[in-house]
């Protein structure tokens, strides 16, 4: 609840398709990626028999369309409403509820299983929780749970003692809705007015009001259409904010004077080019607004001062195509995190009189990857990855090059900055995690170099982190690269598949993500261990296309170099058969948005290794989106997959990967594939034309499940007891298809 510092961050750390934070299956949630089993029989890998109910077929409407003299038959077309944002097509809704009917019925022989799925996964949740509390200026504020609720309340008390204030309860604001999502918030300078963001129906277009503190009342003020972040200026009296365009595009970085009607909000910055997007925050010491504009793979950032936001402007350094800096303010000195010189980027120094003309403080390295920096008083905080694990250095200003590391104990692990909003610190807020250890929250004591372990996730029904083993190998690709894979087991893994009637190898998950430089780190998850107490092995996959290994590791994933990124996910797994952690089909696998893209490349390369897949609002139609400009997201990915309308090698090499293009006539595995009606980042039409496509085809009799929510968007449902239920639904569908339900 309290205003964040600016965090500087590579702009291409952040890719559009891939802001799926909560969508069921996201790896970057506080649990990692869910999936679980009950490995009860010998017949693992023995897919249930086909659902008596006979699936929706889509009707093949003729359509087709051409680029550089290639033509392309899409009989799907007709389900993607030409109307949207609007859908209203009478045929399309149709279809796409009696796909969900046909989904109820099928899952409904699966009901008690996915309660008592439910149940299991509930009890590992403290209901009645809550965060350690942060001191911003004269209050703490921390958020906390009560037992039963589906949302958080948020409060904040004085530091020098008094009674608790609720500044919002988010149970309120969602009573009687059916979807509610709590966006940017941020508490006044003066502490006296907070700012938040609500989105009602999943599309991300988020409303804000202002509420006043120390009446409890809100003011008149109305923010409409809201996509980017709310930050203070002007002493207090105005709004930096980012509005979003019929095409969920945040062009532009807007003044709101509170008091005035938004019709009168004043244009600070506007981006020309469709591509890019608009964020703004404070510096460090909040005297500065940071406008920055980018892609993936360019930026261009520029600094106004904070109390009269619509003065002079200073831009840093013109954009150049390739090139992606973040900058912070100290003392009147810009540090800029660049990539000019050096792919994993260096850290420089330039005045406000020369802003372009940047100094290096931190040259870049081959070995350590720079992700990100952040200001203090006394000293300045690095924090990138060494062999793919993260590192936290703190340095000082006189002798930068003099790093001092943050240790953890465990040779894998998580751990990173977690809120430090004042300037003025002492402690540092660290969060830490391992495969095998629950999310941690840390005080660093930058004097004393001591650790102080403030809260650990607490498991109610029971964790003991020494039954677990976690490991970290190397798999050989195809093309000879080595690909780092973290995985986590039971250490009596055989006597729990032994006990079972499982005989061989026994079941793994295998999850990655693979796009935009975003990489996964190995993380702790109460759901998994679900899947870990009934024999599975989970593995995630450190796959090209993230930048687990630094910022090349991320490029040779991108562009012309996609499949790499799939042909790792299937290496990696066929490498873990050949160890023996598993065997042909006995390998489930789940990726959502962008991960699901990932899904669907590798049920078209190697459908036999897979028992059960779980696609989670797929990026699918790869080529259609990146063909259709006025989708909202599309001139903003060109430099993530390219650009086939004007680039005929582009459109041939997205043709030849894009999963609903590839879609052929063989055996597929069973598959649940989920989708949000509202969800604008990858549109309901994706997942729906390939579902159709693939009941066409497909030469199996194995389930193929599409389930959309018809109130949601990207992220599925809201509340976390019913994101927990679609998790169960999931869970239920694993089980059944690998034959391992009959045992709840």
């Amino acid at each position: 609840m309290m205003k964040p510092r600016i965090r500087i961050l590579p702009l291409a750390a952040t890719g559009v398709l891939a802001a799926a934070l909560a969508f069921p299956i996201s790896a970057f949630a506080k649990d990692l990626p869910r999936v679980t089993t009950s490995a009860s029989t010998a017949a693992a890998a023995t897919p249930a028999a086909t659902s008596a109910v006979t699936p929706p077929r889509a009707e093949k409407r003729p359509h087709s369309y051409t680029h550089h003299g290639i033509t392309i038959e899409d009989p799907y077309d007709w389900l993607y409403d030409k109307s949207y944002p609007v859908i209203d097509d009478e045929d399309v809704l149709d279809y796409v509820k009696a796909e969900n009917a046909y989904f109820e019925a099928n899952m409904a022989a699966q009901a008690d299983l996915t309660e008592a799925l439910f149940t299991e996964i509930r009890a590992r949740i403290k209901e009645d929780d809550s965060t350690v509390p942060q001191r911003r200026g004269e209050y703490l504020y921390w958020s906390e749970f009560e037992e039963g609720a589906q949302y958080r309340k948020h409060y904040r008390k004085p530091v020098a003692g008094g009674e608790a204030q609720l500044l919002i309860d988010e149970n309120a604001l969602a009573e009687g809705l059916e979807y509610f999502r709590l966006g940017a918030t941020s508490i006044s300078q003066n502490g006296r007015f907070l700012a938040y963001a609500t989105d009602t129906n999943g599309s991300e277009r988020y409303t804000a009001r202002i509420k006043d503190l120390a009446t409890g009342e809100h003011l008149p003020d109305e923010i409409p259409n809201l996509r980017g972040g709310l930050t203070w200026v002007a002493n207090d009296t105005a709004l930096v904010y980012g509005p979003s365009t019929e095409e969920w595009r945040t062009l532009e970085a807007r003044l709101h004077v509170i008091g005035t009607p938004p019709e009168s909000d004043v244009t600070l910055y506007k981006e020309d080019d469709q591509a890019f997007g608009v964020s703004a925050g404070l510096s460090a010491q909040e005297d500065w607004l940071v406008i920055s504009t980018g892609d993936h793979e360019t930026s261009e950032v520029r600094l106004v001062r904070a109390d009269n936001p619509t003065g002079e402007q200073i831009l840093v350094r013109p954009r150049k195509k390739g090139v992606e800096y973040s900058v912070d303010v100290r003392d009147g000195e810009i540090f800029v995190l660049a990539n000019d010189d050096h792919i994993n980027f260096r850290l420089a120094k330039a005045s406000l009189t020369a802003p372009g003309d940047w100094q290096t403080v931190l040259e870049g390295s081959n070995e350590f990857y720079l992700t990100g920096f952040e200001l203090y008083k006394d000293f300045f905080v690095t924090e990138g990855r060494l062999n793919g694990l993260d590192q936290i250095q703190l340095r000082d200003y006189a002798k930068p090059l003099e790093a001092k590391p943050i240790t953890f104990p465990e040779a894998s692990y998580s751990a990173g900055l977690s809120n430090n909003p004042e300037y003025d610190q002492t402690v540092l807020r660290l969060s830490y995690q391992s495969m095998v250890t629950p999310g941690s929250v840390y005080d660093y004591d930058t004097k004393t170099g001591g650790l102080t372990l403030l809260k650990q996730q607490e498991i109610p029904s029971g964790y003991d982190a020494s039954q677990y083993v976690t490991e970290r190998l190397t798999i050989e690709a195809r093309d000879g690269t080595m690909i780092p894979v973290s995985i986590v087991m039971r250490k009596d893994r055989a006597d729990i598949l032994k006990a079972a009637g499982i005989e061989g190898a026994g079941p793994l998950h295998l999850y990655a993500y693979g796009a935009y430089g975003i990489a996964i780190p190995p993380g702790f998850s109460t759901t998994r261990l679900s899947l870990l107490d009934r024999g599975f092995a989970y593995a995630i996959a450190h796959i090209r296309g993230g930048d687990d290994l630094g910022r090349r590791w991320y490029l040779q994933g991108k562009l012309f170099a996609r499949t790499n990124t799939f042909n790792d996910f299937v290496d990696a797994g066929r490498g873990l058969i050949a160890k023996g952690y598993t065997a042909e089909g006995k390998v489930t696998a789940s990726g959502g948005s962008a991960g699901g893209e990932l899904m669907g490349a590798i049920i078209n390369q190697d459908p036999a290794q897979y028992g059960a897949i779980v696609a989670h609002v797929p990026f699918v139609d790869v080529l259609n989106t990146m063909l259709n400009e006025k989708l909202p997201l599309t001139p903003g990915e060109w430099p993530e997959w390219g650009n086939p309308i004007t680039d005929k090698a582009a459109f041939a090499y997205i043709l030849s990967y894009s999963p609903y293009d590839q879609v052929a006539a063989k055996a597929y595995p069973p598959m649940l594939v989920t989708a949000g009606l509202n969800d604008p980042r990858v549109t309901y039409w994706e997942p729906a034309k390939w579902v159709a496509k693939l009941r066409e085809l497909k030469t199996d009799d194995n389930l193929l499940l599409l389930k959309t929510n018809m109130g949601a968007g990207h992220g599925g449902q809201s509340g976390r007891w019913n994101s927990l239920k679609e998790t169960a639904e999931e869970y239920a569908f694993i089980l059944w298809q690998m034959g391992m339900a009959d045992k709840k």
